[in-house]
């Protein structure tokens, strides 16, 4: 079923996650977070965090989930993914996340703050194969994450974006995504973008 598509991208369908998607979707999930899959995980190499978001990403109820995951799946296989689901849901769906990683890496939870908060469908993590970036491949799944949003009754979908990030923000801004204001979280300066769905 295809939720959304873009000028330029092929009709294939961007889908939702399953658990069998886990292996391809782990390493999008660890490219897209590089700072924090290292924090994560004590390592000075993100891809130390791998077998984590595959565990993840194969389990339900949890941030990094199937269940909150598009994927772009074609010929190539997965191109690219988007999580996000209700701010309001934000630490029932972090808790078993940060549970695993504290006992499993000693990891200190208390250094990240709340990313979102109830009031808006949260776009977490968006992903694209460095291979098949440039194509519109991203602009296809922010677009489906916004459609599932409306599905879902949201009014609008928000996300964060570094602050020292042009690339990101020229992309957001063309999308719709408007500042709100900013915020520090994990130790850097975020943009909080927000646009109607």
């Amino acid at each position: 079923m295809i939720l959304a598509t873009t000028p330029g991208v092929s009709a294939q369908p961007i889908r939702r996650a399953t658990p069998d998607d886990a292996a391809a979707m782990a390493p999008l999930f660890v490219a897209a977070m590089e700072s924090f899959a290292c924090a994560f995980v004590g390592s000075e190499d993100p891809m130390d965090a791998l077998p984590v978001f595959q565990r993840f990403a194969s389990l339900p109820d949890n941030q990094y989930s199937y269940e909150n995951t598009l994927v772009y799946h074609d010929d190539q296989g997965i191109a690219g993914i988007v999580a996000g689901y209700d701010g309001a849901r934000l630490e029932s769906l972090r808790e078993p996340f940060f549970a695993y990683l504290a006992k499993e890496y000693g990891f200190e939870p208390s250094s990240f703050g709340n990313e979102t908060a109830a009031g808006e469908f949260y776009i977490d993590t968006v992903s694209v194969a460095s291979h098949r970036r440039g194509a519109g491949i991203g602009k296809a799944l922010i677009l489906a994450a916004c459609a599932v949003a409306q599905q879902g009754g949201h009014t609008r979908a928000g996300l964060l974006v570094d602050a020292e990030n042009p690339v990101a923000k020229r992309l957001y801004a063309s999308l719709g995504f408007e500042v709100m204001g900013r915020k520090w979280f994990a130790g850097g300066e975020y943009e909080h973008r927000v646009r109607g769905v």
